[in-house]
């Protein structure tokens, strides 16, 4: 038997796989900036602020952390509106990314804070700079710069787990693979071709991460 495969049937929908491509990082984009500030919040909570924000975060973060992110994007693009509360495919699906990642990138950046040497904090609070300033100028930027590569980890992996939003009609990468494999019938083309295009970006998200860390998150 003799397979033929036709890999320019595919390509020949190029816009729709840019469209998938476009929606993919604008989808990652929006939930690493709103999802990592998440984070930093949520750390800090966890890691020194008061007991009875701390206890809803942990309960946040544990929730989310052992349940199946589609079960949580189902829940809010099918759950929600059984209580009048309807999002968009987009909406839903940055939502879903977000709360995912800041879960995750809770527990990442907590690590971080925890490991920073308690004479540091001492010497900064002889100096008379506030909570604020500590945490911000003495703290964070160490602590980030310890586990930038784990959350760099977990932001491509929130990437890839985009995938999913495809299955809400949010049209990234996956969902044109679909369309276009349900249009010409050449499902492993398609899906051979959106393998190549995701290993692509991941390759190279984690390299533009890596150079971007060190110049405007944390400091060389």
């Amino acid at each position: 038997m003799t397979v033929e495969l036709d890999f320019w049937a595919v390509l020949a929908d190029w816009p729709m796989l840019l469209t998938g491509v476009i929606w993919t990082l604008g989808l990652t984009a929006i939930a690493m900036a709103i999802g990592i500030l998440v984070a930093v919040a949520a750390a800090w909570v966890r890691s020194s602020g008061p007991l009875w924000l701390a206890v809803p975060v942990a309960a946040y973060v544990e929730l989310i952390r052992n349940t199946p992110f589609i079960v949580q994007l189902f829940f809010l693009f099918f759950g929600l509106p059984a209580l009048g509360i309807r999002l968009s495919p987009p909406v839903a699906s940055v939502l879903a990314l977000t709360l995912n990642l800041g879960a995750y990138g809770t527990e990442i950046i907590r690590a971080g804070l925890l490991a920073t040497p308690r004479g540091q904090i001492e010497a900064a609070q002889s100096l008379a700079l506030s909570g604020y300033q500590i945490f911000t100028r003495i703290v964070l930027p160490p602590a980030l710069k310890k586990v930038w590569p784990a959350l760099v980890s977990q932001i491509i992996i929130v990437m890839l787990g985009s995938a999913v939003c495809g299955q809400i009609a949010t049209e990234e990468l996956s969902y044109a693979a679909n369309v276009i494999s349900a249009t010409n019938f050449r499902t492993f083309e398609a899906y051979i071709i959106a393998t190549l295009i995701y290993l692509a970006l991941a390759l190279g998200v984690r390299q533009a991460l890596n150079w971007a860390g060190p110049r405007f998150v944390f400091g060389a």
